[in-house]
Order: C-alpha cells, then structure tokens, then sequence
C-alpha cells in the first residue's frame, strides 16, 4: 500500500461518471435485485415503491458499496445483494421523511405521501426496510448484519434527534453534527464498511473505508444544508428553502443565529418557530446568511469533511476504483456551485 495526498478541486466539472462506470455491470446486478425484491402480490407495493426507486436517484450508496469492493479486488457477488440491501434502507428512510416533513417534492417529481397518502407512504416504507434485512440474512454473516443493522438504529435515533431539535434555534453546531453523523453519514459509512467484510480485509480496512464513507456523508448534508438556501428548486429537485419553512435549524442558520445582533436572532427565532416563512423572509434569511459569512463557512466545512474523506483513502493504491471514489468526494462539493 501507498499514501497519496489529494486536495478537493483538482479537476473541473466533477462527477460521478468514473464511479458509474467503474461499477456499471455490477450496478446492473443491483437493480435486478432490487426490481426483484420490490415486487409483492399486493399491487401498490410494487408501484409506491418503484415510484421513489425509479425516480432519479444516483443510487450513490449502493454505488459506494460497489466501488470499495472494487477497491479492494473483491471477486464474488455477495455486494450486489448487500448494495441493494443498502438502497432499500435509505429507500424507506426517504419514504418516512417525506411523510415527516409533509414534502411535497423529491428529485424534481411528486412525492410519494402527496400521491398515495402517508399511511401507505409509511407502511411501503417498512416493507423496504424488511426487505432489506432479508437480503442481510442471507448473506449470512452476522458482521454484516451488526452493521447495516446498526446503522438503520442510528439512522432512526438521527431522525428522532432532529425531529427534537426543530425550531430550537439554540441548537448547538455540536449537536447538529451529531445528527447528521447519525441520520446521513452512517448509512454512507456502513455502505462502505460492508466492503471490507465481504473481501475478507482486516478492522484497519474497514475503519479507513468507514472513515471515507462517514466523513463524505457529513460532507454531503452540510451541502444539503447549504443549497436549500442558495440554489433553485430545479438544481435541487424539491422546494427551494424547504428547510426554512419547516424549521429545521441547520448549521447555516446556527451560525447565522450566533453571530447575528440582537434583531437578527429574534428573527431567527421567529422564522424557526414558522412565525416569518414568507418568500421575503426567505430572501431576508438569505441575505443574512450570506452577510455574516454562515454560507461560506458551511461551505468551507463541507470542504474539510471532504477532504478527511479523501485523506482517508490515502493508505490505499492508486488505480480507477480510487480515483472514483476521490472524485465521488469532488462532486459531493460542487453541487453547490
């Protein structure tokens, strides 16, 4: 093994193009597993699901899974039951935010609860979670299942945890870097780990690939955080300042909220408790966010998770699995510019 060091904004115009095709032939072992495993004799499983599944998505974490393995030269094909297990879990994660948060756009296409209601959004949304723990048990490895298993726990205590600190502006940047370790990077984390497992690597593989995928999913929602302010519904897929109406205090307006006079922070603490959610105060909260520099040091700590992503393949040879998953980090970036 060889150390490399890589720096974030080397090449232009990142993608996930190299990883896509990197992994493509296995991808399309996942899909058919995944088209598979969706199906049910009851007709709106199949057509709820599949509405979400088919809807757009990158398939970005299965994709890890199969990039990591890629890294490590695994031969086999228990990733490809894994990866699905992987994309039904963050599946049925989505199903029950959406029901949660009331969406009513995801990837740029109705939302499921809109369409069929929250109660069957909820219910096909625990039918993929159950599928996805029938694809770990017959793998058949017990370190599997304790991670992927774990990481749906974490998953659920994540959200909870979010849901606890909604429109509490006092929230701390801690905290809030505590939930979205739980509720976005663990999933990234085990989807990665898990390739370790199947290639038979030892626990200093599967932190360094657990350290990349958890360090690339704070680096993911931190931008997340950042574009449901500074972009437009159709480079976003759903509704430009979302998060602002429902509440959600993220680390832009945490740090906004900290550094803001006295007139600013109760204005936070209004539109955190819904009492200023029109589109002028969207456009006033934007403003401030850009004014005290909450935006562009968002921006710039999605820079260093990335960064500790990369750096976290460096033990790692150089090759086009590495390659991918270093521009996979790259890409995470800069969507938000």
């Amino acid at each position: 093994m060889t150390a490399t060091i890589h720096s974030i904004g080397a090449k232009a115009a990142p993608s996930l193009d190299a990883m896509i095709h990197l992994v493509s032939a296995d991808l399309n072992r996942v899909n058919a597993v995944i088209l598979e495993r969706m199906q049910s004799e009851v007709a709106l499983i199949p057509e709820l699901a599949g509405h979400l599944i088919a809807g757009g998505g990158k398939r970005m974490r299965p994709m890890l899974t199969l990039a990591c393995s890629n890294l490590l030269d695994y031969g086999g094909a228990r990733h490809h039951k894994l990866a699905a297990a992987v994309e039904f879990i963050h599946t049925a994660t989505l199903l029950h935010d959406d029901v949660v948060d009331g969406s009513g756009l995801r990837r740029g296409k109705r939302t499921a609860n809109i369409i069929w209601g929250n109660p069957a959004s909820v219910l096909v949304g625990d039918f993929l979670f159950s599928r996805s723990f029938e694809l770990m048990v017959e793998d058949g490895s017990l370190k599997v299942l304790r991670i992927l298993s774990r990481a749906s726990n974490i998953i659920a205590e994540g959200e909870v945890d979010q849901l606890t600190a909604q429109r509490r502006v006092e929230t701390t940047e801690d905290h809030y870097l505590a939930i979205i370790n739980a509720k976005t990077a663990a999933l990234f984390a085990a989807a990665c780990r898990i390739a370790a497992v199947v290639a038979e690597r030892d626990e200093g593989v599967e932190d360094a690939l657990d350290s990349y995928g958890r360090n690339l999913g704070i680096a993911f929602q931190l931008i997340d955080d950042a574009i449901d302010y500074a972009s437009d519904a159709e480079t976003m897929g759903k509704g430009v300042g979302d998060d602002f109406r429902d509440g959600k205090v993220t680390l832009p307006v945490i740090l906004a909220h900290a550094r803001g006079s006295a007139e600013d922070r109760q204005f936070w603490k209004a539109a955190m408790q819904g009492d200023q959610v029109s589109d002028a105060d969207l456009a006033h909260a934007t403003g401030l966010l850009r004014a005290t520099g909450a935006l562009d040091d968002t921006l710039e700590r999605a820079r260093h998770y990335g960064q500790r992503a990369i750096d976290a393949l460096g033990p790692f040879p150089s090759g086009a699995a590495k390659s991918a998953l270093i521009e996979a980090v790259e890409f995470a970036i800069s969507r938000a510019y």
